[in-house]
């Protein structure tokens, strides 16, 4: 019994796939005689606002200079709350019900590969908004993209930041046991080794987990000179409290996945305090202060990253339809080539899909974001 409940999941994919390869005749490039431009955004559950909120600004703003040929481009969004296999479904439901143009994700790596087997096969084009899985550009799909930097690139961005410019060698990195944090660890400790760096070590806790006192006392009792912190925002929280009500004063650095504004609010970027996170290296442009005006006029808060991506990635799927048109190939085309200026910097894609260039650091002071110098 146990065995056939872990190979469901694998079942279930596999004939997902058949089903797939079996009906992709009946897919067919929007050729624009519908009312609109459908593009599909998948989220990680229906409560996460941050995603939907980028992808329909950009989506507005689109239409307001005209769509797509006098037609407006619609955002159609799908949840992938529920069991294992949802996300697939969602993803199939979008390409074959609703015949959209491309798809977008704003969720986890787990989830990503999912969605990524589905537009391998519907040859459509996935867009990762959010998740950092470098694995998912190993399969080599010319459908996927992704607008985040990936573990690797963050990674390198920490490493120069806290072994070669701060000379800090005594190194302690924390994760749960999220699928995403765990593998960013993993990124991060395969880099350190390449660069022939101080193996770092390695805590890891539950999510459920209220007490960090036994780690906080793993990191003491090793003298550590700096913390990395790899969890989800929510447990990554709790820690940094109790190590400040512990007087831990060591710096704090982490992933941009601390500042998910679906898991946090504007008030807890107060316990933040001082920490170096990885972000856009264009939050003081010109640009981004516009769009972090607008959205907060809209939306009654200041954007975070799940925003500030989504409605980046979405802005690139739109510049690719109105300039190459609806056909599948095309946009694949248009976007393997695009340098695109957005919100987050300058976005283009190496040869298999990766955001290149080495994402920027930032601090985080009286609770709001301020970029470090490189």
């Amino acid at each position: 019994m146990r065995l056939l409940k872990l190979l469901l999941p694998t079942y279930f994919l596999i004939a997902l796939l058949v089903f797939i390869g079996q009906d992709i005749k009946a897919i067919q490039n929007p050729d624009g005689s519908g009312k609109t431009v459908k593009i599909g955004l998948l989220i990680p559950y229906k409560n996460a606002m941050a995603a939907g909120h980028g992808a329909e600004m950009a989506i507005r703003k689109a239409n307001e200079k005209g769509g797509y040929n006098g037609k407006p481009f619609q955002l159609v969004v799908r949840s992938m709350e529920g069991p294992w296999g949802t996300g697939s479904k969602q993803a199939v439901s979008l390409a074959f019900d609703e015949n959209v143009c491309a798809l977008m994700g704003s969720h986890d790596g787990r989830n990503a590969h999912l969605v990524e087997q589905v537009a391998a096969k519907t040859r459509k084009v996935f867009l990762s908004a959010w998740a950092s899985d470098p694995t998912l550009s190993l399969a080599f799909v010319p459908w996927y993209f992704s607008c985040v930097p990936n573990d690797y690139q963050q990674a390198d961005a920490l490493i120069e930041e806290i072994y070669t410019k701060r000379k800090i060698t005594k190194i302690a990195v924390v994760s749960d046991n999220d699928y995403d944090s765990k593998l960013a660890l993993e990124s991060f400790v395969k880099k350190t080794k390449i660069a022939g760096n101080t193996d770092p070590l390695q805590l890891f806790y539950d999510n459920l987990n209220q007490n960090f006192n036994a780690i906080i006392d793993q990191i003491d009792k090793a003298d550590i000179k700096g913390i990395i912190l790899f969890g989800q925002p929510n447990g990554s929280l709790r820690l940094i409290q109790q190590l400040q009500q512990r007087k831990i004063k060591q710096p704090i650095f982490g992933s941009f996945a601390l500042l998910d504004e679906d898991e946090i609010s504007d008030q807890d970027l107060k316990y933040y305090k001082n920490i170096i996170l990885i972000y856009s290296d264009n939050r003081a442009g010109s640009k981004y202060s516009a769009f972090s005006e607008e959205f907060k006029k809209t939306y009654g808060r200041i954007p975070g990253p799940v925003a500030a991506y989504s409605f980046d990635g979405m802005n690139l799927l739109i510049e690719a339809i109105k300039n190459s048109g609806t056909d599948r190939e095309k946009i694949q085309n248009y976007l393997s080539g695009i340098h695109y200026e957005g919100v987050t910097g300058p976005i283009q894609f190496d040869e298999r899909g990766n955001r290149m260039g080495t994402p920027h650091l930032m601090e985080i002071k009286n609770g709001i974001p301020v970029s470090l110098e490189r």
